[in-house]
């Protein structure tokens, strides 16, 4: 699956936010950052960008997929 087309999935969930999608030798790390995760616990955090990519990871079309996902002042303390 290409990174376009991840990032796309992801992004329709968060309007608001900022995604990136970077794939290292098949395995993707995808980037959310967003004001909706504010106060909201890491696992819930995952869980919120995993679902939009639930029917790809299911379907073996998308694997290998390691998500962060930050507040806006998380992103920008580093």
């Amino acid at each position: 699956m290409e990174a376009t087309t991840v990032q796309d999935l992801v992004s329709q969930a968060f309007p608001d936010g900022d995604v990136q999608v970077e794939i290292v030798g098949g395995h993707y790390t995808v980037t959310v950052v967003s004001a909706s995760f504010e106060g909201v616990r890491a696992v819930a955090r995952q869980q919120k960008v995993y679902a939009p990519l639930a029917d790809a990871i299911a379907s073996g079309a998308l694997h290998a997929v390691n998500i962060r996902a930050l507040t806006p002042a998380e992103a920008s303390a580093g």
